[in-house]
């Protein structure tokens, strides 16, 4: 396998803007240092996957459709047992992302991560129709292996009709449920989602 370049930045620099523990919905407190070429780099994910003096950036987009009763509908799916992230598999998710590769632009700027964030959108699922996006928050959870490493950039995609398909045999059991009924299943989410999940039912998302 050729060696994978991923967008990081500096423990440092975040805990220079504020570290936090779980969701932060203050996305220009910190958009503008995280995606400043002079902050980030590129380098390999094999190594940065277990050195958590890095933060690799990740577009989390969670897909919410308003339903004809008003009422929103959020997409959900589970990772398969083959999921390339051995500590994620099997577990629920509103979140469809990944890594920024050093593919998705030379520079390391806004500009590679909005490329980044949509080629990975365009590999996990189809969207069915029109959609646009919002920035609405930053997911960080320290008390885990995995999300010593990660910052999650959380977006909300809002789609103009409920066609989303997968394009990933490790993305199964999709489909759009209720605030309500993700809540209630909510231990069986990743820990990102149970952070979603609780910042959506707090009115946090915008």
């Amino acid at each position: 396998m050729p060696q994978e370049d991923v967008l990081v930045v500096p423990r440092a620099l975040f805990e220079k803007v504020g570290a936090f523990q779980g969701f932060c919905a203050d996305t220009a407190a910190y958009l503008s240092a995280l995606l400043d070429p002079r902050h980030t780099s590129w380098r390999p994910r094999a190594t940065v996957e277990d050195d958590p003096s890095f933060k690799q950036l990740i577009p989390y987009c969670v897909l919410a459709w308003k339903a004809a009763d008003g009422g929103p509908r959020y997409f959900a799916y589970t990772r398969g047992g083959g999921q390339s992230e051995a500590r994620l598999r099997a577990k629920r998710s509103v979140g469809i992302g990944g890594h920024i590769s050093s593919t998705d632009g030379a520079h390391g700027d806004d500009t590679s991560y909005d490329a980044g964030m949509r080629r990975e959108i365009a590999e996990e699922i189809a969207i069915g129709g029109g959609w646009t996006s919002r920035c609405v928050g930053l997911i960080n959870d320290d008390s885990n292996a995995v999300g010593s490493v990660h910052l999650g950039i959380v977006h909300m995609l809002e789609l103009e009709k409920p066609e989303v398909a997968s394009r990933e045999s490790e993305l199964v059991e999709c489909g759009f449920e209720t605030l309500e009924q993700l809540l209630a299943d909510r231990e069986r989410f990743e820990t990102w989602s149970q952070i979603t999940l609780d910042a959506l039912a707090a009115g946090r998302l915008g």
